[in-house]
């Protein structure tokens, strides 16, 4: 393979081993060389390259990990008082990573996870182990230090599926959760909040499918987890963008969850609650988007429900990256557990000033021809594109990454001033030593699987 020949001078592969031989090659020309197979290489290329950058990964410690003793000990109020920021990687993935890598060594952050969900796996064309080479790849690259927190968010259970065909639908899940442990997602967000029918008279029983396939979701992670880790697990109550969450649905949630648990079993550290916001935020008729009145006291007194008589590290914000900036130091201040932010750094790579006209006509003409199932009638177009056009990223992956080096660098840079600023006003700033010390480090093998196709998942993101 022409690939070994040209990484021969950095590392060394022999008998499915690693060594390397000079770290600077390997930061400076290499690890470009193997990301980049590992995306558009053939098939044997990237199987091939995805190993190699894995491997390399574990050489420099640099490991996937569990958050979840971490979690189990914001519970018990050992350590606190920052939110750990779950950042999407979209578009641009590689560079987007290293940006996240180069804010968060400067600031001497460790509590921060990268995340892909369900929808956004195919809609990206990111699979789970492509992901992962992806992350892993700019965290060598960026010298980082510290495990590696990959998390499958919003891993949902489609409603209409469900109900025409319960088990192909889990089944599906299943599968989907298999192919990210494989790859190195030890952090997995279980949302079945889609099956929570409020024309029920109860509210156990309108939860009584979400905590049901939540517990039987978390038998199964339990079930094919690598030996010495405990995946990290999260549930959620109410879909986001609905009615704000309450008390009483968090209460007969977990309840019900736990009762169907075995009592030695580890259950979910965090639940997902809605506070008033909407993933992507929304669009008004000029393409600005509205501002929306955020719920911080449900977050508050949520939070204490969860830790105080669940035993939880708390409760998760969900649709927050494109809040207004005064707001993100008060997530801390309320006890916020983690905080997902997608939507604002896709928009940082369309928007910023250098990127070429021409391929973005290109891919809003792609936008108003493949998507145009989408467009509702009282949709102006700025409305329409601004809702769908992460519908193009996987499409017009290759064009991305391929941009000119003067535009990445403006737009890398601009993700990193982005992210210095969100790890600062969440508190994630000297968390280093937190993460080593409750972080516990298992080198599992590398799971030599099939690569998971890209399905059409129309759901949270």
């Amino acid at each position: 393979m022409e690939i070994i020949k040209q990484i021969s001078n950095a590392i060394e592969y022999k008998d499915g081993e690693v060594k390397i031989k000079n770290l600077d090659i390997l930061r400076n020309e290499v690890i470009d060389k193997l990301v980049w197979n590992a995306v558009f290489g053939d098939e044997e290329e990237k199987k091939f390259c995805k190993k190699l950058i894995y491997l390399i990964a574990q050489q420099m410690n640099i490991i996937p990990s569990s958050i979840y003793d971490l979690y189990i000990a914001i519970g018990k109020g050992e350590v606190g008082g920052f939110t750990v920021p779950a950042i999407n990687i979209r578009g641009m993935a590689y560079d987007t990573a290293k940006a996240v890598f180069r804010a968060a060594k400067k600031l001497n952050v460790g509590a921060l996870i990268l995340e892909i969900a369900r929808s956004e796996m195919g809609y990206t064309n990111q699979p789970p182990d492509e992901y992962t080479a992806v992350v892993l790849s700019a965290a060598i690259k960026e010298g980082w230090d510290l495990p590696v927190f990959i998390q499958g968010d919003h891993f949902q259970v489609n409603a209409k599926k469900y109900k025409q065909d319960p088990q192909k639908e889990i089944d599906s899940i299943k599968q989907l959760i298999k192919s990210s442990i494989d790859a190195g997602f030890f952090n997995i967000d279980l949302d079945t909040s889609t099956l929570v029918d409020e024309s029920k008279p109860t509210l156990d029983e309108q939860q009584k499918d979400n905590y049901t396939i939540a517990a039987e979701l978390t038998k199964y992670v339990r079930e094919i987890q690598p030996q010495g880790i405990e995946v990290n697990l999260g549930g959620e109550i109410g879909e986001i963008g609905s009615k704000n969450s309450t008390e009483e649905e968090l209460v007969a949630y977990m309840e019900g969850y736990l009762r169907l648990l075995p009592s030695n079993m580890k259950g979910i550290t965090k639940l997902a609650i809605q506070t008033g916001t909407t993933h992507g935020g929304i669009p008004l008729p000029d393409g600005t988007i509205a501002k929306v009145k955020l719920d911080f006291d449900t977050i508050e007194k949520l939070t204490k429900v969860a830790k105080e008589k669940y035993k939880l590290a708390g409760c998760v914000q969900h649709g927050a990256s494109t809040l207004p900036a005064e707001l993100f130091d008060k997530f801390p201040k309320v006890g916020t557990l983690e905080i997902h932010l997608a939507t604002e750094f896709q928009n940082m790579i369309y928007d910023n000033p250098l990127f070429p006209q021409d391929l973005k006509k290109q891919i809003y003409s792609w936008l108003l021809e493949n998507c145009k199932d989408e467009k509702k009638p009282e949709d102006t177009e700025q409305q329409f594109i601004y809702k769908t056009r992460k519908k193009a990223l996987g499409q017009f992956k290759k064009e991305l990454w391929s941009l000119p080096n003067e535009v990445k660098e403006s737009i890398s840079l601009e993700l990193q001033k982005k992210f210095e600023f969100l790890f600062d006003k969440l508190n994630v700033k000297d968390t280093k030593d937190v993460v080593k010390k409750y972080t516990k480090v298992v080198k599992v093998k590398f799971g030599e699987t099939e690569s998971l196709k890209g399905e059409k998942f129309e759901g949270a993101d």
